[in-house]
């Protein structure tokens, strides 16, 4: 097998190898500078001891890569759909950082420790499990040697955690703009001051910070090669004491997911539990009612995942469920988190301003639309009590949303909520009434334009709201 094929933009930074696609199927090369540590993974029983518990994406070498001028080519486990960081609520990031660090623990058994510890290299796979997807990112351990990685880790892990947990949840979403994690500096200014006498940050952020303040001012030597490790020596058992360090404080920062505008939805509804019961059972039918059933589903606006359920938990339908609020995100993984769940995904994204291209030359993270659209995990969408939001909060026209939702699903099961309902005027008697089209006929006029053509169409008993299954014309 030879390694020609598209190239994946996100892999270039590594020296020792690069991910592509050929024939719709992703591989990894591995490049001659990569194959030492590679082959020690294999042969010193770590790879498989990580596999064996489900903390590393398990792979196969490709008939003949052995022999391959290119190096050793692999191809891994596909992961269904790849987040980012700043999409995590706060037990997602905290979850992918006791993962890192338990690597690493793991690692140092083997003779091996992890040269990098970038957020990046955490994906969640079989549902909400955090699994490590960076092969490549085990290196030799040399006895003396520092973690080559510590710095990293303080920046992707815990300057955002304790950010999180003691100044101010949004600051998960500073990790969009600063994409190797949050500067020490930056976290040491803004945390509160009671803070630097804590035993978990004292060390790792207010000194670490202060250490490379110093350094940064240290007139440069007469070599060219600036150090790209940490300097001085340390022992195996000091490294052990590093670790436990950062996961003991890891563990202790904690966020209550309380106090934002969506966190309570549910309980808050304008309509009794018998509509609210009878509403789940009209999405599982319309579900039912989709031929071939649907390979998975997007929840747009899933709050804390009810409904996002009625696919994963009743139907085993691999569901990815967004939310724009942190703390409903919080809620609902949470839930899956404890009671296992293998179908369900839930993720932070703001859909009126969805996650952008990132990286160099915008091609490094993709956007949301990317990873949704055609090649996406699902071909199904639920968006239920979003579109007066969209609507009617953000004064996104009917059309614009019908468009979005053509790029997200060829299969819509939508909600629309009229003028008439209590949670819209609620939002109306905010501000002066400038949507004439808002009404039932402009919705299905705006979603026919958008080449949808209504399946079904019911209202949910006792209340105004209808509920809709839609699929994309093939002419469209």
């Amino acid at each position: 097998m030879t390694s020609a094929g598209l190239t994946e933009p996100s892999s270039f930074r590594d020296p020792d190898g690069v991910v592509f696609w050929q024939n719709g199927v992703l591989y990894r090369r591995i490049n001659p500078s990569g194959q030492d540590a590679y082959r020690h993974l294999m042969e010193s029983g770590l790879y498989a001891a990580l596999v064996q518990a489900d903390l590393l994406i398990p792979h196969e070498e490709a008939v003949g890569s052995r022999s391959d001028s290119d190096g050793v080519i692999i191809q891994p486990e596909r992961i269904p759909f790849v987040s980012y960081p700043y999409e995590w609520c706060f037990s997602q990031l905290k979850d992918a950082a006791l993962l890192t660090l338990r690597l690493q623990k793991e690692a140092l058994e083997f003779g091996m420790s992890l040269k990098d510890a970038s957020a990046y290299n955490v994906q969640f796979w079989n549902g909400s499990r955090p699994v490590f997807i960076d092969t490549l990112s085990f290196e030799r351990y040399d006895e003396g040697e520092p973690w080559a990685a510590y710095r990293q880790f303080c920046r992707h892990f815990l300057a955002p955690l304790a950010l999180m947990a003691h100044t101010d949840i949004r600051f998960g979403r500073l990790l969009q703009t600063e994409m190797d994690g949050i500067p020490l500096d930056l976290a040491a200014r803004l945390l509160p001051l009671r803070d630097r006498i804590d035993p978990a940050l004292l060390p790792h952020i207010y000194l670490h910070s202060a250490a490379q303040q110093r350094f940064q001012e240290t007139p440069a030597s007469s070599s060219s090669d600036a150090p790209q490790r940490p300097a001085g020596r340390m022992s195996r058992n000091a490294l052990r004491g590093l670790i436990d360090s950062l996961e003991g404080g890891i563990r202790r920062l904690a966020w209550q997911p309380r106090g934002t505008e969506w966190s309570d939805y549910y309980e808050n509804t304008n309509y009794d539990a018998e509509a609210f019961q009878t509403k789940k059972r009209m999405v599982a039918r319309f579900l039912s009612e989709i031929m071939p059933e649907p390979r998975g589903v997007y929840d747009l606006g899933a709050n804390t995942g009810v409904f996002s359920r009625v696919a994963a938990s009743e139907r085993g339908i691999p569901t990815f469920a967004f939310d724009v609020d942190p703390a409903a995100v919080e809620k609902s993984y949470r839930v899956c988190r404890d009671l296992g769940e293998r179908s369900l995904l839930p993720l932070v994204q703001d859909l009126v301003n969805p996650s952008p291209a990132l990286g160099w030359a915008h091609e490094e993270r993709r956007s949301f639309l990317a990873r949704c659209g055609e090649n996406g995990p699902a071909d199904v969408a639920l968006a239920l009590a979003l579109v007066h939001h969209l609507a009617l909060s953000n004064n996104v026209p009917l059309a614009r949303i019908a468009d979005f939702m053509r790029r997200i699903a060829p299969t819509l099961i939508i909600e629309f909520v009229p003028k008439e309902d209590s949670q819209t005027q609620r939002l109306l008697s905010r501000r002066k009434d400038i949507f004439p089209d808002y009404t039932p006929a402009g919705f299905e006029d705006a979603f026919a334009s958008a080449g949808f053509a209504v399946r079904q169409r019911e209202t949910i008993p006792g209340t105004q709201r209808i509920l809709y299954r839609m699929q994309q014309r093939e002419d469209a």
